[in-house]
């Protein structure tokens, strides 16, 4: 665990990375995020809540070196992330870029006057939901929660068990979180029949590899758009299963989404898996759809 939180650590400034390297190994190892807001302290999110790192406040600069740090002082490569409100440095380390939207007629271009930073503390954990993990095989699953609730961390090691079970898998990982692809090669453990495509849209990824790689099942995290909803059924017709997670607390909530109730009426998914709690504290919970 606290390597995870060294890899996130390692962006920071060298007097903020020396606090970050002096915590206890709990806390490391505890920590789901590093925040870094214009004024205030850099802050720990750790399950039960926020607290300052260091009493010293956070500037424009420290933000600017934190990207310069991820970015390998190539913050122009990352334009296309950045219009998507986001960086990826190597490991799987996700920066959420908060800031003033520079906008184009084809929408955001790019951000500037940078005021936060989110650094998600990117972790696998090899028995997530281990106790429900055998009712999902054969099955077409999402995941919700909350944000922050540990979706991509289950949808991981569902990845994992089913490709290390022999199903084909390909993860369609837009923002490079679920795999953590770095120079070809995963950052995690997704498996031994798992094939990865980074650096597209979801909706596209998920079609480039039914087109090339003839998937069992496909994993898509965070399904949101139109378009993505379009793909799954798209993959479903050709009899592709789907892995998929998506922002929402329970079932009710979920539906108030015209995409994804969309798939639910539809009977995309067989099971829904809801992750209730924090941390330690996770509870994951199996309905029929």
């Amino acid at each position: 665990m606290p390597e995870a939180f060294a890899r996130v650590s390692a962006l920071l400034p060298p007097p903020l990375r020396a606090a970050a390297s002096a915590l206890p190994r709990w806390e490391k190892g505890a920590c789901e995020e590093l925040r870094l807001r214009v004024g205030q302290p850099c802050a720990l999110r750790l399950p039960e809540g926020e607290r300052p790192l260091t009493d010293t406040p956070v500037t424009a600069d420290t933000l600017a070196q934190v990207l310069e740090t991820a970015t390998g002082a190539s913050l122009h490569a990352f334009e296309d992330e950045l219009r998507r409100g986001f960086v990826r440095a190597p490991g799987g380390v996700r920066v959420g870029v908060c800031g003033t939207a520079v906008m184009a007629p084809e929408g955001v271009r790019t951000l500037r006057d940078v005021s936060s930073l989110c650094l998600r503390v990117a972790r696998a954990v090899p028995g997530a939901g281990r106790e429900i993990l055998p009712q999902l095989s054969g099955k077409s699953v999402l995941v919700i929660s909350p944000p922050g609730g540990g979706k991509t961390t289950f949808l991981r090691e569902l990845v994992r068990t089913q490709s290390d079970a022999g199903v084909r898998v390909a993860v369609a990982d837009e923002r490079g979180e679920l795999a953590g692809m770095s120079g070809g090669a995963p950052g995690f453990d997704v498996g031994r029949c798992t094939d990865v495509m980074t650096d597209a849209p979801k909706h596209t990824a998920a079609l480039m590899l039914l087109r090339a790689m003839s998937p069992e099942a496909v994993a898509m995290d965070e399904v949101s758009a139109p378009e993505d909803a379009a793909a799954i059924e798209t993959l479903l017709g050709c009899g592709v299963r789907i892995f998929a997670s998506a922002h929402a607390p329970d079932r009710a909530a979920l539906l108030c989404r015209p995409a994804l109730r969309r798939l639910v009426e539809a009977g995309a998914f067989d099971v829904l898996v809801r992750i209730m709690g924090r941390g330690a504290a996770r509870r994951y919970a199996v309905e029929t759809l």
